[in-house]
């Protein structure tokens, strides 16, 4: 309560995907970090407190998570290995082409999610 907001949906929402996405980035797999994040806000607050659909909250959350996956060298086998398979001169050419879908993609699931999860 003392970092999120929890009576809002929208900064539950938000705290949700934008975490989703950097955890993932971290840990360059969004199956690591969609437990942790669901488990610590997911369930409490937006299911619990907001009332939720768990399903299009699970959905729209993991792949919200792989946004993260397209923004991170952490993603090795996604983002690293083709680049070396390809030989490109820039070993983050494929993160940097990568990065206006991942915006896109991140801005459309949380728009989803808020309309969508609460109905």
């Amino acid at each position: 309560a003392a970092a999120i907001p929890v009576d809002s949906r929208l900064a539950c929402v938000l705290a949700y995907g934008l975490g989703m996405v950097l955890f993932t980035a971290i840990m360059g797999n969004a199956f690591a970090a969609f437990p942790v994040l669901t488990a610590g806000i997911g369930l409490p607050l937006l299911i619990g407190r907001h009332g939720a659909n768990p399903a299009a909250l699970g959905a729209l959350g993991m792949l919200t998570g792989y946004c993260g996956t397209l923004l991170t060298p952490m993603a090795a086998n996604f983002n690293i290995v083709p680049a070396a398979l390809l030989q490109l001169d820039d070993q983050h050419g494929v993160i940097r082409m990568q990065v206006p879908t991942a915006l896109a993609l991140l801005a459309v699931n949380l728009a989803l999610m808020y309309l969508l999860v609460f109905r």
